[in-house]
């Protein structure tokens, strides 16, 4: 019975030692922006942004139950967790993230915010930018306190980073109404400059906090949004001032982490082009499987556009044949052909290289 019971704790050891070891060897991911990218953090906050009451989570396996992701199941920073097999990201406010989670890394993303302080203001008490920071060195506090100041380091410099922003800037600042403050101030490409230089400052600032591998996503079509569409066009088409101020701001993002890699001497900021990925399955939606590009799944109103996807909404009983779930986000098939690309586009979608590369470069630095 002793050497029975001598065995099974060396049995327990062993799986713990296994588990630890397997949390540790396997990359950390790091998530900033907006709700592209909450994964639950809204839910602790004293907003109207979130999305922790069905039918939100429909399809999140097991539960099948709201978690605070604006997604019928996954969202982005999940999807590409589980490529490089990692767990996913805990939510910085969620209690449960502690102890050796805190090694997996953790989602400071808030829904509603955007590059500028004043984006988003109708939405209360989210976690701008600069506070997603506050907390992003209180977790290396927390991590330093859990494996030490060396080993933390380690983790943060060969952690994925993801960083979502700019959306929110036009469809929930600049264009909110018809002459809104900012739009007074700048004309588009003015503005598209302008967030631009602020975004480099939010970039330099995660480049001194540690970060040294960062997907750094463009806005996607905004114009072809279900919400846009239901709001600001006649038939269907994309909103014109919407697509040609995400075309003037994209290419600049490019130019603008091309110019910050330069500067660092390392290609620590990656481009991604969500504009042209989304627009892929938006432009031609039955090559990709889906009935509809323009509908959302969950709302009511035009294109299922109006308003927010709550119980009482309009909802699609299969949410893979629809491109967009709600009236702003992506369902979660659509974003399984984004993270696709972002694993294996080409330089003119990724630059300057997809995450399939970075990931073998990185094998052999960390």
């Amino acid at each position: 019975m002793r050497e029975v019971l001598m065995r099974l704790s060396i049995v327990v050891v062993v799986i713990t030692v296994v588990k630890i070891k397997r949390i540790e060897g396997v990359r950390a991911v790091l998530v900033f922006g907006d709700s592209l990218v909450d994964s639950g953090n809204n839910n602790y906050l004293p907003t109207t942004a979130r999305a922790d009451s069905p039918p939100y989570g429909i399809d999140y396996y097991p539960t099948h139950l709201p978690t605070g992701r604006f997604s019928n199941g996954y969202n982005l920073p999940d999807l590409i967790s589980q490529h490089i097999g990692a767990e996913p990201t805990l939510p910085y406010l969620s209690p449960l993230l502690n102890g050796r989670n805190l090694l997996v890394g953790a989602n400071f993303a808030s829904a509603g915010i955007g590059i500028l302080n004043d984006t988003g203001i109708q939405f209360v008490g989210i976690l701008r930018m600069f506070q997603q920071f506050v907390l992003f060195e209180k977790y290396q506090q927390r991590l330093s306190a859990e494996v030490g100041e060396a080993q933390a380091k380690s983790i943060v410099n060969g952690a994925l980073v993801l960083m979502t922003l700019g959306g929110n800037d036009f469809v929930n600042n600049y264009f909110l109404t018809p002459f809104s403050a900012r739009s007074r101030q700048f004309t588009v490409p003015q503005y598209c400059r302008y967030l631009i230089s602020e975004y480099r400052k939010i970039l330099m600032r995660l480049y001194e906090l540690g970060a040294r591998r960062v997907l750094v996503t463009g806005t996607g079509p905004l114009g072809c949004v279900p919400a846009q569409l239901a709001t600001r066009s006649r038939n269907g088409e994309c909103v014109p001032e919407l697509q040609q101020a995400a075309q003037i701001f994209n290419p600049l993002l490019v130019q603008m982490t091309r110019d910050i890699n330069s500067q660092v001497g390392s290609d620590v900021f990656v481009a991604v082009n969500a504009f042209q990925m989304n627009m892929n399955f938006i432009t031609d939606p039955q090559r990709f499987g889906f009935v509809t590009s323009k509908i959302a799944c969950c709302g009511q109103g035009r294109f299922n556009g109006v308003g927010l996807c709550t119980i009482f909404s309009n909802l699609c009983p299969n949410r893979d044949t629809y491109a967009f779930w709600d009236p702003y986000h992506p369902s979660q098939r659509a974003l399984g052909f984004i993270v696709r690309d972002i694993f294996s586009g080409t330089s003119d979608i990724m630059t300057p290289m997809n995450l399939s590369t970075i990931m073998a470069i990185d094998s052999n630095i960390y």
